[in-house]
């Protein structure tokens, strides 16, 4: 079986899953209809009685809705399908209606843990403690990070990006160290960074954020976007996997966290032409790529540069990388080099 049968028989495998979920959500819709149907025949029978004093009939309601609350709450936490009704945005500025110039580094992070023995990208581990000496030279250099949808906004309609020099950190595939010991060393400075998450091939048990704390750094001000459904390789893939590896991914994820999600990054840096139309017609506002240089108004937004961050990197140098990146040029119009982003 070659590759290309592999990919196309995990793919078909992942949209069966997802029509599974579908399935799912409709008989708690239907379980919940029912429910809701007793609660009501439930108070008119009381309500019909007249045997009953007005807290009873109160407490007997409150029961049979607290049962039904119950009964749904544990199907959708066993499903991991339920879905956020509060709108989450990173955005909370003012706009001043004069559009923004500034020109911003995104930096590129992995796994924030030392690499195990054996790992086949070292280089994509950074340990808790150097990334934490890391972000302590960023903030004494008069840097403080922002989230993609802040820049958007700022570039766009003039919202304030804050005081000293703006950078965005973005960590990539999803993995739970980024909430385990990013997290709390950002939370300690005050800054919140942008999870590209894939939604499949990065179990738990690999390292791969749970639900929960996709919720975590979402409460924590964290910025949500995606990597797509399963990492795959999006050049190669025909009109219909393009569309559920991009748009799917979207939906999927502004259904079950209640976030825009109006960033996308390329998997392994990988886009053409087609791949950019396609992240376009499925709605994000731009995406990011592995080519090295600063986040720049006046370019194709769909062609963002970013910086990768590997092992080893001291916090001087990792001041130097920024330094020198910033004179790096235009990404160009279409990527297929090796990568692992």
């Amino acid at each position: 079986m070659n590759e290309q049968q592999i990919r196309a028989r995990r793919l078909a495998r992942e949209r069966e899953r997802e029509r599974r979920a579908r399935a799912r959500r409709a008989r708690l819709i239907a379980v919940g209809a029912l429910l809701l149907v007793g609660l009501a025949a439930t108070a008119i029978a009381l309500a019909a009685s007249g045997g009953k004093s007005s807290d009873q009939h109160a407490q007997a309601a409150a029961t049979t809705s607290a049962h039904h609350t119950g009964a749904t709450g544990a199907a959708r936490a066993g499903h991991g399908s339920s879905r956020s009704t509060t709108p989450h945005s990173t955005v909370t500025g003012v706009a001043t209606g004069k559009p923004g110039t500034v020109t911003v580094p995104v930096l590129m992070y992995h796994v924030i843990n030392p690499p195990p023995a054996g790992a086949p990208y070292p280089g994509l581990y950074v340990p808790a403690d150097e990334f934490a000496a890391q972000m302590q030279a960023l903030k004494a250099a008069g840097w403080h990070a922002v989230t993609m949808d802040q820049l958007e906004a700022n570039w766009t309609r003039g919202v304030p990006l804050g005081p000293g020099k703006p950078i965005v950190l973005t960590f990539d595939n999803g993995y739970a160290s980024q909430y385990i010991n990013a997290m709390p060393i950002l939370k300690r400075l005050g800054w919140v960074g942008n999870e590209n998450i894939q939604l499949s091939g990065l179990p738990p048990s690999q390292g791969g954020l749970t639900d929960a704390q996709v919720r975590g750094l979402l409460a924590a001000g964290w910025e949500l976007d995606t990597q797509g459904i399963s990492h795959a390789d999006l050049i190669v893939l025909d009109a219909s996997e393009l569309h559920y590896q991009v748009d799917t991914a979207r939906q999927i994820l502004r259904r079950r966290y209640g976030v825009p999600v109006n960033w996308f990054c390329y998997p392994s840096g990988h886009y053409n032409a087609t791949v950019i139309a396609a992240v376009k017609a499925a709605g994000y506002v731009g995406s990011t790529t592995v080519v090295p240089g600063w986040a720049n108004p006046s370019e194709d937004p769909y062609r963002l540069p970013r910086l990768r961050v590997l092992g080893g990197t001291g916090p001087a140098a990792l001041l130097e990388q920024i330094a020198q990146a910033q004179s790096g040029g235009t990404a160009p119009a279409s990527y297929g080099g090796t990568g692992t982003a």
